[in-house]
């Protein structure tokens, strides 16, 4: 009788390493994806710290999961695939000047009390905005941007949401037009906080849509107070349509580097500049 040697593999100490490490990963992936689903979009920046992990590591957990078709990369950091029709457009511009639009948001964060009615903008900065008031209470919220109704209503139940409606710019997540204005007539929140595409000393604040614009020039003047953010990337930026002029608010929030053309700017105005330092 022939007998056959069989070999068994047992589980070695670097067997079982490997393994755990795998693990690890694994559990590391399975949680950016249950985040991603819930947020719509993620960075790389925001998942290194939160994992304790190198950047180079999140970049290759993303690479991975974007080649076995669970998100979509983008510049920085990755989209959840239920997300990338719906705000394609404005990821494009989520890692323009970033941090500068996440100090501005904290710092225009602190203008706003508990127990406010606010009217928010469209755009990237005003979506920062609105996850810098997450601890705030009694904050009745108004915007004709669908992703910051989707967001509050994903994270933030805490406040409370007014929609405005009127016609979709495809493509943008946002509301305008003449159904949206005549809501806003009815309407006359405490504060309100407009983002513009574009700055210029000789053609003021500007935007590239048309309806958009003047849903703008109605946001300049329905509330008790109004407020302009403005990070430096909107410094020289094209802007086709201007809808105000920057002293036409009560206050500008920008960043240190706007701080010399803005002060002349408002040279003899009542408008009060807030410079956020980076």
């Amino acid at each position: 009788m022939t007998t056959k040697n069989i070999t068994v593999m047992d589980s070695t100490p670097a067997t079982q390493s490997e393994d755990a490490i795998a693990g690890f990963v694994e559990a590391r992936r399975a949680r950016i994806m249950s985040l991603l689903n819930r947020e719509g979009s993620v960075q790389v920046n925001q998942l290194a710290e939160l994992f304790g992990v190198s950047r180079v590591t999140i970049r290759t957990d993303l690479d991975a999961l974007g080649r076995n078709g669970r998100l979509r990369r983008t510049h920085g950091g990755a989209l959840a695939l239920t997300h990338t029709v719906t705000v394609s457009l404005q990821d494009q511009r989520v890692n323009l000047n970033a941090e500068g639009k996440r100090a501005l948001a904290v710092a225009a964060s602190q203008l706003v009390p508990n127990n406010t009615s606010i009217l928010v903008d469209s755009g990237t900065t005003a979506v920062e905005f609105v996850k810098a008031l997450a601890e705030k209470t009694g904050i009745t919220l108004i915007t004709n941007d669908f992703t910051i109704a989707d967001l509050v209503d994903r994270s933030i139940p805490s406040i409370d949401v007014i929609v405005l409606g009127g016609k979709l710019r495809k493509g943008h997540r946002y509301s305008s037009g003449w159904l949206s204005l005549q809501m806003l007539e009815s309407l006359h929140p405490d504060m309100a906080f407009v983002c513009p595409t574009a700055y210029a000393p000789q053609h003021g604040l500007t935007t590239n849509n048309q309806e958009m614009a003047e849903l703008k020039r109605a946001f300049m003047h329905c509330a008790e107070k109004t407020c302009v953010l403005m990070d430096s990337s909107k410094l020289g930026a094209q802007g086709l349509i201007k809808f105000a002029n920057l002293n036409d608010a009560d206050l500008v929030v920008c960043e240190a580097d706007s701080k010399t053309l803005l002060t002349e700017a408002l040279e003899g105005s009542t408008t009060q500049l807030i410079v956020v330092p980076r």
